[in-house]
């Protein structure tokens, strides 16, 4: 007699302590890791599982960091390439704290205007400043020039900065 196995388990284990992020687009682990500036030499145990089903996404990415709760500034990165990213702080292997994240209505300071002629190209002092148009696909508008950037700029200029 054949006994079936119909016991979900984990992919890969439970973290004792760190960060979980969870609904990740599908193929945008590594961009999430490369926001966070992790090249893999750094030490931490970090477990990648991409292109997963998932009930609400079809396929998602989830990424596991043992030992790095990441920052309210590493979230936001997170946020413009990830929008429908979970993040989850664990602590001795129970969730402390679950933040769905949301695209800003307004981001200041992060994104660079493409348009040369803009004042935030030429003045130091003008902090580039970026209003959301559209979460899906991701639209943003420069506030001082007018200038529309997508996703495509948005992801290029994040994984861009975080490259060099």
């Amino acid at each position: 007699m054949e006994i079936q196995n119909n016991r979900k388990e984990l992919m890969v284990s439970k973290i004792k302590n760190g960060t979980v992020i969870d609904h990740i687009p599908a193929g945008r682990a590594f961009a999430v890791l490369n926001v966070l500036g992790i090249k893999g030499h750094e030490g931490f145990r970090i477990a990648l599982v991409i292109n997963v089903d998932s009930k609400k996404m079809g396929k998602k990415d989830i990424v596991k960091i043992e030992d790095k709760e990441i920052s309210d500034t590493e979230a936001n990165l997170i946020t413009l390439i990830a929008p429908t990213a979970t993040i989850n702080i664990v602590r001795e292997y129970e969730v402390i704290k679950k933040t769905k994240l949301e695209v800003p209505k307004v981001v200041k300071g992060i994104l660079k205007c493409p348009n040369p002629y803009c004042i935030t190209s030429n003045d130091v002092e003008a902090i580039p400043t970026f209003k959301t148009l559209a979460e899906k696909p991701l639209k943003m508008r420069c506030e001082y020039c007018e200038t529309i950037i997508d996703e495509n700029e948005v992801m290029s200029q994040i994984l861009g900065a975080n490259n060099k």
